[in-house]
């Protein structure tokens, strides 16, 4: 059962409802006016969604996993995978930043290095050791021309 509770949109689920109540208990007006806020975090929350959307797709494509804590049955880098190795996570850091810059959430702003941070230590690096396990040369080949986030 934690296996299946410990994933990321948990985490990212998490991380948006400190962001949320940092707004609402203690909201500092600091906003930078009323529409630049709601633009960027927007554009930011749709280019999170957009990665993901295309991860998934290509993961589909591929006939592999998308849940992280299962193994691949093949190593994806075409589509999104050829220009970053977790589409995915780096989407979960642009959708937790997107709402904290639409909530005016200004003191939650350290959570999006420390979303980052969990996500690599508890599903990048695992996930990416088991690729490695497995696709061995393949992996490496990949690692060293597709950097791990941009």
């Amino acid at each position: 059962m934690l296996k299946w509770i410990d994933i990321p949109p948990v985490w990212l689920i998490a991380f948006l409802a400190i962001a949320w109540l940092q707004a609402q208990a203690l909201p500092l007006g600091l906003s930078l006016g009323e529409v630049l806020p709601d633009l960027v975090g927007g554009l930011l929350v749709g280019a999170g969604l957009l990665l993901m959307a295309l991860a998934v797709y290509e993961m589909r494509r591929q006939r592999t996993t998308v849940i992280p804590h299962l193994e691949a049955d093949r190593l994806v880098t075409t589509g999104i995978f050829s220009r970053t190795r977790n589409p995915i996570y780096a989407g979960d850091v642009l959708i937790l930043l997107g709402f904290i810059l639409t909530w005016d959430a200004i003191l939650s702003l350290p959570l999006v290095p420390i979303l980052l941070w969990t996500l690599e230590r508890r599903f990048v690096i695992p996930e990416e050791d088991r690729l490695r396990r497995k696709f061995r040369a393949d992996f490496a080949r990949y690692a060293q021309k597709t950097r791990r986030w941009v």
